[in-house]
């Protein structure tokens, strides 16, 4: 299980610097995310991505569980009027959720990727005014380590936290 670092970091040359540490410190360029205004230039440095920026992981999370909540109701709502003679109800109430699932899903999420990641608006500020945010995803283990290793080489970067849990898949 991975957790996800934030620091802000006072310019692109501290970034960079950091950037070129962690891989040192075997973190793959894969788990690094680094944000700033569109003016400056990270070239050079793994950019934060869609599912970084915006509020699709939550959106889609949260429309997979609505929807398969809905077509749980109405897969029990149709066998009460279509197929209560049937002996197909079971059936009828999986289909349902898991239509309903997907359904809610795809659509929640297209509509998430347009929401900026609200995770994020506590460093807004911060970015706005020339700072780069660094989300870095670490393995449990080696969170201290790697936040104490940032901390004593950089004093300016500011440390904004640990996130409990990241999802697997990005």
């Amino acid at each position: 299980m991975r957790r996800r670092l934030y620091f802000v970091l006072p310019d692109v040359t501290t970034a960079k610097t950091v950037h070129d540490e962690l891989l040192l410190a075997r973190i793959e360029e894969r788990h690094m995310h680094f944000l700033a205004r569109d003016d400056q230039d990270l070239r050079g440095l793994p950019a934060a991505g869609l599912l970084q920026k915006t509020d699709v992981v939550h959106g889609t999370q949260m429309g997979f569980t609505i929807g398969g909540a809905t077509g749980i109701v109405m897969g029990i709502l149709t066998t009460m009027f279509f197929f209560a003679e049937y002996n197909i109800s079971g059936l009828v109430v999986l289909w349902m959720a898991a239509a309903g699932a997907i359904i809610g899903a795809w659509s929640s999420s297209m509509i998430a990727v347009n929401v900026p990641n609200s995770r994020l608006r506590a460093f807004q500020k911060d970015i706005e005014t020339g700072h780069v945010l660094l989300m870095v995803d670490v393995p449990a283990s080696r969170t201290e380590e790697i936040s104490d290793a940032i901390r004593k080489h950089h004093p300016e970067a500011d440390m904004h936290g640990v996130e409990p849990t990241i999802p697997a898949f990005p």
